[in-house]
């Protein structure tokens, strides 16, 4: 990973350049990102989360392994050189076995961070924050550390198994919830310098006691909380006088950056503030989905416009089937008189979930392939209900062509990020590749 390692280096030598992690198993999601590498000539960074992907298989079915060959076969469609591919492990820890005992969740997450390494991550947040079945609350900054020190060895050991470049780390015990609130949020409080300061030292402390002194000095980030959120229809935008003491108490740190999470549907502005800020290493995961359901939802409107009932019922079917398998919302969607507005347009998309459903993926492809049919679209459906889009096929930037409008429908959130990341980068712009919709 010396490309993340070069970029931190150039971040604190005052440049305030800034990365994107592309947060999504999605395959539009992905060719999104993927393809607009390939144009910009930047890297990328991909990451799985421990519930999407694990020795489990996650709620993608795939495994470390899969994953790689999965997002590798990606890049090389869209052109994007293997070298220029970078592979991360998000909220590697006991996410996923937190109703277990330490003891057995601690096994399992060593097992995962392991098995990511093994497979060509090397970028890897360690995140211990969860308590687990017989944890007390709140959970002391030197047991967190020790776990993720614990985690850091396996990851090393593996990588001395397999070889290639060393693993680079994330730390931090003050983790965003994965996927944005599950609650109404009203304003939200700041990490405090003196928490950032201790929870460097803790994990310092850890890793020494283990005999990680070479992989400390790989420690690139520490996750903060720099005062951005979602919920399900509202987003808490940053704030940077609120920041202030936290972002410029990282500058005493050396080698470090902050890592900001939930950063889907803060502005372009407060994007590029964060970076400036020193939260150099921007998450953005729902932000995608969300604009990718809104981007099919147009087509839908499109449909029922161009073709008549030949448009097809795909809402239908995809509201169905999350009525049918509510599991992936129930816990989240609990307010009944909200419901169907929900279902459909929480910032948290639950959604997300069911596309690889085979009811709603049969539902799709009868969309696409009846608009495909018909040829171009209207242009005045294409502004009606997909204005953003609209303006890139105008501009001669986008084909009016259904495929490259799905993708088009969430290039232009993540040149959001790559803007704020490289403020030389040209800011619009788009290359056609073939088309695979692959659910995962």
């Amino acid at each position: 990973m010396q490309a993340l390692l070069q970029f931190v280096q150039q971040h604190r030598s005052g440049d305030p350049v800034g990365i994107t992690a592309v947060c999504s198993a999605h395959p539009i999601v992905l060719e999104a990102a993927l393809a607009e590498g390939a144009r910009n000539g930047s890297v990328v960074l991909v990451e799985a989360t421990s519930n999407q992907v694990n020795q489990f298989g996650g709620y993608t079915g795939m495994r470390p392994a899969d994953f790689h060959r999965f997002v590798s076969e990606i890049a090389a469609r869209c052109g994007l050189p293997a070298s220029r591919l970078l592979l991360g492990g998000d909220h590697l820890g006991p996410n996923c076995w937190q109703a277990e005992p330490s003891e057995v969740a601690l096994g399992n997450s060593e097992v995962l961070v392991a098995d990511y390494v093994r497979a060509g991550f090397r970028k890897i947040h360690l995140d211990c924050s969860m308590a687990c079945a017989d944890d007390g609350l709140p959970l002391p900054d030197s047991l967190v550390a020790a776990r993720a020190a614990r985690l850091a060895l396996a990851c090393e050991q593996a990588w001395r198994e397999v070889g290639g470049e060393p693993p680079v780390y994330v730390i931090g015990t003050e983790v965003p919830v994965p996927g944005g609130a599950h609650e109404d949020l009203g304003e939200l409080a700041v990490t405090t310098p003196a928490a950032a300061a201790a929870t460097v030292l803790a994990h310092e402390e850890a890793f020494r006691l283990r005999g990680l002194e070479s992989a400390w000095a790989r420690v690139i980030a520490l996750v903060v909380q720099p005062g951005v959120e979602f919920d399900h229809h509202k987003v808490v935008d940053y704030v940077p006088a609120k920041a202030r003491a936290l972002s410029s108490c990282i500058e005493r740190v050396p080698g470090l950056v902050f890592e900001a999470h939930s950063t889907d549907y803060q502005t372009p502005q407060s994007l590029a503030q964060l970076v400036r800020d020193h939260f150099a290493i921007l998450k953005v995961g729902p932000g995608a989905t969300f604009a990718l359901r809104e981007t099919l939802w147009g087509l839908a409107e499109i449909g029922r416009e161009w073709l008549g009932e030949a448009g097809g019922d795909f809402k239908q079917a995809v509201l169905g089937a999350m009525r049918a398998h509510p599991g992936y919302w129930q816990k989240y969607y609990v307010e009944p008189d909200r419901l169907a507005l929900d279902l459909q347009f929480s910032l948290s998309d639950r959604i997300r979930y069911y596309w690889a459903s085979p009811e709603v993926a049969r539902a799709c492809d009868r969309l696409l392939a009846g608009l495909a049919a018909r040829g171009p679209l209207p242009l005045t459906l294409l502004s009606q209900y997909l204005p953003r889009v609209y303006d890139g096929v105008r501009a001669g930037a986008v084909p009016n062509d259904v495929r490259a409008l799905l993708r088009e429908g969430v290039a232009h959130v993540l040149r959001d990020y790559a803007q704020a990341c490289n403020p030389q980068a040209a800011p619009r712009g788009g290359a056609e590749i073939e088309f695979h919709r692959e659910m995962a």
